[in-house]
């Protein structure tokens, strides 16, 4: 079974990346973990002119990298078989997309993540992910 865990670098994100592995008898065999970063696109328009297309990726892996590095940590000290991704794009319709595209049958997600404005209440992320993925998504406290 393959499970998308959007990860962002919060400890919400972190909690849910537990419950995947704290959970991992309620699956007939050990799940495949697809853990993925998205990075919003900073650069548009004009700044494009000023800025290389290397420099627009480097930045987005570097962030990518850092917000990833405890999930990479977690899942190599676990032993469970993971894909770790950086994408940009918008967040909810990229993990929408990449959990169809790559076959996840579950999104298991934090139901708040790194911002603030925009994650009151269950989160505006979460619930846009509810809305466009067709698996079942399970929100993490």
């Amino acid at each position: 079974m393959k499970i998308l865990v959007p990860f962002d670098g919060s400890d919400n994100a972190l909690r849910a990346l537990r419950q995947v592995l704290d959970r991992q008898g309620w699956y007939r065999e050990q799940p495949q973990v697809h853990v993925v970063n998205v990075q919003l696109p900073v650069a548009s328009g004009a700044v494009k002119m000023f800025i290389s297309a290397d420099q627009l990726r480097d930045y987005y892996e570097e962030e990518g990298e850092k917000a990833l590095q405890r999930a990479r940590e977690v899942l190599q000290s676990a032993g469970v078989p993971h894909h770790v991704r950086i994408a940009v794009g918008d967040i909810a319709a990229t993990l929408a997309q990449y959990a169809t595209d790559n076959g996840c049958a579950l999104i298991v997600m934090g139901t708040r993540g790194m911002g603030a404005l925009g994650n009151m209440l269950l989160g505006s992320v979460a619930s846009k992910v509810i809305h466009l993925a067709a698996q079942p998504v399970l929100l993490v406290k």
